[in-house]
């Protein structure tokens, strides 16, 4: 092989050195032989389009959740820093929300209420579906009322917060202050018609929003009140009212110790709706990622939820993460 001809081929390796680096080194390897062996074979010219096999080291590991069944309608994985979806089935489909529609509900109300703002037990807020045993009149701290609506997902404390809310916003109703704070966290899918989530009729629920919209909800409630979303993971809650009656409640997540660093909460559940659920765990250190499911059924929100988080901590382990 004469000098001008070696010149060539290591010319046309260097062009390939940074995406075919492992069959360089087998050009590299082979011309070695050729001048050391004093051999005189010459080597074709490679055009860039020529294949080249990828290694197993470059090759894409597959998706965890390749495999994942759902019985939800919709659902969504979505890291809550880097904002990249890492999973979604119908993510952007408008559904009832049931009582996820409360998370809506308490952004609202902590634009407009401190911590320890007043929250009454009026009438009104009593005769909502569902009874916690709360007395006509009685007085909660608005982070006291929170975790009620949170961790039991008493409607009573719901429909209070938006009454409490409404009157200091000034607002028309509850359904101009719900409509917004969803704009304020840039939901294009979701709108309230009530503060509860419950079904308005048999044909109309009281909250349609979307996973994706969700997910963001859930991303801005831990950003502007994380002490109170801190105890929507706790089994029971405990509050006493101003009045001093205290009032211990379960939490609507049996399986929330299925969930390693679980960071919150919120159950979901009409007729219309069907089962929904919307939790936040730390899937690295420091690593939030949301997982929603909507319209599944009250058993298999659950384990879809659990089928979600388990896929993201195999997928989170098979990523090299920058």
């Amino acid at each position: 092989m004469s000098m001008e001809q070696l010149k060539n081929l290591i010319d046309q390796i260097e062009a390939h050195r940074r995406e075919r680096s492992v069959y360089q080194f087998g050009l590299l390897a082979f011309i070695g032989a050729i001048v050391l062996g004093g051999g005189s074979v010459l080597l074709p010219y490679l055009p860039k389009s020529t294949p080249i096999a990828v290694t197993p080291s470059e090759e894409v590991a597959p998706s965890a959740y390749a495999d994942v069944v759902l019985s939800a309608k919709a659902a969504i994985v979505y890291d809550l820093t880097t904002g990249k979806v890492l999973y979604e089935k119908n993510a952007e489909a408008q559904l009832p929300l049931a009582s996820l529609t409360k998370l809506l509900t308490l952004f609202a109300a902590s634009e407009v209420l401190t911590p320890d703002a007043p929250v009454t037990m009026t009438s009104k807020a009593l005769a909502t579906e569902g009874d916690n045993g709360f007395i006509a009149g009685e007085t909660f701290r608005f982070e006291d009322a929170a975790a009620l609506a949170l961790v039991a997902s008493s409607n009573d404390a719901a429909e209070a917060i938006t009454e409490a809310a409404t009157k200091v916003a000034d607002a028309a109703n509850g359904t101009s202050l719900l409509a917004s704070a969803a704009a304020a966290v840039g939901l294009t899918q979701t709108y309230a018609l009530n503060g509860t989530g419950l079904d308005e009729n048999g044909e109309i629920s009281g909250g349609y929003g979307s996973a994706h919209d969700i997910a963001l909800l859930a991303e801005a409630l831990l950003k502007r009140v994380p002490g109170i979303m801190r105890a929507s993971i706790d089994p029971l809650v405990t509050v006493r009212s101003m009045s001093g009656n205290s009032y211990t409640l379960k939490n609507t997540n049996t399986e929330i110790s299925h969930i390693t660093g679980l960071m919150m909460s919120k159950t979901g559940y009409t007729d219309l709706a069907g089962g929904n659920l919307a939790v936040v765990f730390d899937a690295g250190i420091g690593h939030p990622v949301a997982v929603v499911v909507l319209g599944s059924t009250k058993e298999e929100r659950f384990t879809d939820v659990q089928h979600l988080v388990r896929a993201t901590s195999a997928q989170f382990a098979g990523l090299r993460l920058p």
